[in-house]
């Protein structure tokens, strides 16, 4: 069978896909990636061919930008940038598309895999990384620094909801898909991130019932399957630079931004200082040497990239950015974290997490070398929060990627609706 594979986003968005890529493969299906041209790599890397939807540039432009820090700003940046891509993506996938069988598999935003299931009538499915799509009266998701809209009364939910489809997903990206549609002559969409965000043929959110907590109200066509776990290194080997830091001292504290980094010297520079304010180790990680001074003190190193499940489980603490799949691959270490969201899902995962009893908080306003120092030195001793990363770590399922691509082939059985 010839998989399709469209992701949107960062690199934690891609990666996951990269992952479901590898286990169609080996299962003999015919396999085809479309991404932007930084992840080129990653992809082949894992055995899969790509077809590059985008350059580098038009990624680096959207996602390195001081407009991440700032809602509307950022995701009318992305939205920009996603009108561009479900041209382009539409386009490579729809001349690959054969008459022998076949389904196209989507990231949360690869809308453009919805489109071809209309014009072409291939089954679809649509792979969920973020929590924020389980819309539900009994629990709002947190978008942002503010936690006030999770205690609105239950009745008001509703009304939070539409205010926010019409003043943001309608107007920010729902216009970009609309004039998307309209040049391949589909209907318009309302409410984009209402109810047709989850109107494919199979829909997969890929994270844990317990991570999502349970909602009698969750949409019914979502099976859940759990956390990815993939983060492009098989191996899980460390460098021998790595390895030798890691040896010549106590385990260390690590610290990243995430890949949306443009914005983030300070966010390093309170990091070396709250280490050297607690006397601890640390370990940056950011592919940008531009954002870390130029001479390190003892007992601080900046790497590019470390693989997160070989280098997790070696940390006395994990700081970062709140991504899903940083956030989950923590879980699956059983590592102390505390995070800084400043966008997008980030919130939401920071309240899950801590919610869970394995994460502590601390915005970007209040990101100072004297709280961050105080924070780890809370976090470190805080022996309930070690035993709860150790048992949470218990609960991170291991075969989610097995089980999603399962129900992505059960798409080829069902009748395509258009």
């Amino acid at each position: 069978m010839k998989v399709l594979i469209c992701a949107f986003g960062s690199y934690g968005d891609i990666l996951p896909f990269v992952a479901i890529g590898r286990e169609m493969q080996s299962r003999g299906h015919d396999v085809r990636f479309y991404a932007s041209a930084i992840f080129e790599h990653q992809v082949k890397k894992a055995g899969l061919d790509i077809s590059v939807v985008n350059d580098c540039e038009d990624y680096e432009a959207a996602a390195n930008s001081s407009d991440v820090a700032r809602p509307v700003k950022a995701w009318r940046r992305i939205a920009t940038y996603l009108e561009k891509f479900l041209r382009l993506s539409y386009r490579a996938m729809a001349a690959d598309v054969s008459p022998e069988k076949c389904v196209v598999v989507g990231s949360t935003l690869a809308f453009s895999t919805r489109s071809l299931r209309e014009t072409h009538h291939v089954p679809c499915a649509t792979v969920h990384l973020y929590t924020t799509v389980l819309r539900s009266e009994s629990q709002l998701p947190r978008f942002t620094t503010h936690k006030l809209g999770q205690y609105a009364p239950r009745f008001l939910e509703p009304i939070v909801y539409s205010i926010f489809d019409n003043l943001f997903g309608d107007r920010i990206i729902g216009t970009k898909l609309n004039r998307h549609r309209s040049e391949l002559g589909l209907s318009p969409v309302r409410r984009v991130f209402h109810k047709w965000i989850h109107s494919t043929d199979v829909n997969i959110g890929m994270f844990p019932e317990w991570y999502a907590f349970p909602q009698s109200d969750r949409p019914a066509s979502i099976q859940l399957t759990g956390f990815p776990l993939y983060d492009g290194d098989e191996t899980c080997a460390l460098a021998n630079d790595v390895e030798a830091f890691l040896r010549s001292g106590s385990p260390p504290v690590a610290f990243t931004a995430g890949s949306h980094t443009a914005a983030t010297p300070r966010f390093f520079t309170a990091s070396i200082e709250a280490c050297q304010r607690s006397g601890r180790r640390g370990i940056l990680l950011t592919r940008y040497a531009d954002q870390i001074p130029g001479t390190l003190p003892d007992g601080i190193a900046r790497f590019d990239y470390v693989p997160f499940r070989a280098l997790l489980p070696r940390l006395t603490a994990f700081v970062h950015h709140g991504g899903i799949g940083t956030t989950s691959l923590a879980m699956l270490a059983g590592v102390p974290q505390l995070i800084r969201p400043t966008a997008f899902d980030q919130f939401d995962n920071a309240y899950r997490a801590t919610r869970l009893g394995v994460a502590q908080e601390l915005s970007a306003r209040r990101y100072t070398a004297s709280t961050v120092a105080a924070s780890l030195d809370q976090l470190v001793g805080d022996k309930a929060l070690k035993v709860r990363c150790a048992q949470l770590a218990r609960e991170v399922e291991r075969d989610a990627v097995t089980r999603t691509c399962d129900l992505i082939l059960s798409a080829t059985n069902k009748p395509n609706q258009q």
